[in-house]
């Protein structure tokens, strides 16, 4: 095998093993807080800008995954499909703009917000945290202690994502976010934070799934639709969870 293949995947081994003994008890934490709120009639939410979208989306309507978790789009900062690519990562650095989108949104007091960003420091992300919480909505970022503590914040304030969480969750990348390194090539190259955000919210999802059962509730999860009698179930428990389903309209 290639060493940076298999360098890679020793990389991201390394990462997910921290992960799992460094930020465990904090994932659990946040979702049993999570869980409390969605018995109390809250709904979830999560957010991502770019590719820190990507994430989000794998734990939104997802085979295996829980029903009750919306995605939050902003026009333009989505995922990637705004042209030139880069007008988008220009967006997000805008102030004012998560005002904007909260305020057009169904998030109110009482609910959760899921932040995912790698970096800690766009105006986006970080005032949509800031909004929300100031509003009584409870804020689980995932982000980078190393990343953020490395750059300075893009926010007229001077805060991070950091400094307006409920709950921290740590995805482990350095600065930067790649991982491995080649003679010949000036700079680290293969992100990673894809794959520890990912498993950190699937993790967390898992984790709510488990305190809703503790706490007497059947949780709505996706059978996937390829498996027989799969679109039925699916069908059934989205209707009986409508009210705190915003992404099917």
């Amino acid at each position: 095998m290639s060493d940076l293949i298999s360098g890679y995947y020793n990389k991201l081994i390394n990462l997910l093993t921290e992960i799992r003994d460094g930020q465990m008890s904090a994932v659990e934490e946040a979702a049993s807080a999570i869980a409390e709120r969605v018995v109390d009639g809250g709904r979830i939410f999560a957010f991502g800008a770019s590719h820190s979208s990507l994430p989000v989306q794998d734990i939104v309507y997802r085979a295996g995954g829980l029903m009750l978790i919306n995605p939050l789009f902003a026009p333009g900062i989505e995922a990637l499909t705004t042209r030139p690519t880069t007008l988008g990562s220009q967006m997000e650095q805008i102030p004012g703009y998560a005002e904007v989108l909260l305020g057009n949104s169904p998030l109110e007091r009482g609910d959760v917000l899921i932040v995912v960003s790698v970096s800690g420091r766009n105006a986006v992300p970080v005032e949509l945290a800031r909004e929300a919480r100031a509003k009584g909505i409870i804020v689980v970022a995932v982000t980078s202690e190393k990343y953020t503590s490395a750059v300075e914040s893009r926010v007229p304030d001077g805060t991070k994502l950091r400094d307006h969480a409920d709950f921290l969750l740590d995805n482990h990348v350095d600065a930067g976010d790649a991982v491995l390194e080649l003679d010949g090539v000036p700079q680290k190259f293969t992100p990673a934070s894809g794959v520890t955000s990912t498993a950190i919210l699937q993790s967390l999802s898992a984790s709510i799934i488990e305190h809703l059962v503790e706490r007497g509730e059947q949780p709505p999860v996706f059978l996937a639709a390829n498996l027989d009698g799969g679109a039925e179930w699916n069908a059934d428990h989205m209707a009986r969870s409508k009210d705190r389903i915003f992404y099917l309209n």
